[in-house]
């Protein structure tokens, strides 16, 4: 019981927890970055026409009635393709 009470109060957790997160922290957040920014660059996949993915049994009541709420042109297609 007084070995973990001592453990609680040791001041070199907080050096530790400090070394962990400029070593793994920092770096995996520049990855990531790194990452989201490859994948901006590249071009949207290719359009493979799955009926399932595009259902519409009544038009959407905004707009022109084919297109959600929330609508990108870059990464939504419709269901005859991408817009061009």
């Amino acid at each position: 019981m007084a070995a973990a009470s001592q453990a609680h109060g040791n001041q070199g957790t907080g050096r530790v927890w400090k070394l962990l997160s400029f070593v793994i922290a920092l770096p995996g957040v520049g990855v990531c970055m790194l990452n989201a920014f490859l994948k901006k660059s590249s071009k949207p996949p290719e359009f493979v026409p799955y009926a399932h993915l595009r259902i519409r049994n009544k038009p959407f009541p905004w707009g022109d009635g084919n297109h959600t709420l929330f609508h990108n042109s870059h990464v939504n297609p419709l269901p005859t393709g991408y817009e061009k």
